[in-house]
């Protein structure tokens, strides 16, 4: 079975798993508008499409204290287009908290890297966690998927 995990917003990942082993994963496909960043729609449908996903996990997030009013449109759009996207093609797909993730994966109340640290745990050969910025999102993405 392929699960995609999801890790939202215009800096995040995609990740699928098959049996628990990473098999394609990429970076959030933005593209500019005027001078913001949006969510590809047509490039993301092409991943999930080609992959043939069964099932989708997407980190469950909301607006952060102090985030300004434009970040947060930013983010709740990036959020709509990836859940207008999987609706479309017809992914059933489940919203999970950071919380509830991260305590399966047993990192609850450690630091932001611990996430790429428990998944070079159980992926040690995956060379695309060496990135600290673009493994982190990678791992988040991932361990979503792995743990729910």
């Amino acid at each position: 079975m392929k699960i995609l995990g999801i890790d939202p917003g215009l800096t995040g990942a995609l990740v699928i798993l098959d049996n628990k082993n990473p098999i394609e994963w990429m970076r959030m496909p933005v593209y500019m508008v005027g001078k913001s960043n949006r969510v590809n729609a047509a490039a993301l449908a092409a991943f999930i499409n080609d992959a043939k996903v069964d099932s989708a996990v997407i980190e469950q997030v909301g607006a952060m204290p102090g985030q300004g009013v434009t970040s947060m449109f930013t983010f709740g759009h990036a959020c709509g287009t990836i859940m207008g996207v999987l609706g479309a093609i017809g992914i059933p797909h489940s919203l999970v908290t950071p919380q509830a993730w991260k305590k399966q994966a047993g990192i609850i109340g450690k630091d932001k890297d611990a996430s790429r640290s428990r998944a070079l745990q159980l992926w040690p050969h995956w060379r695309s966690l060496d990135k600290k910025g673009e493994g982190q999102a990678m791992a988040d993405a991932a361990l979503m998927a792995y743990f729910l």
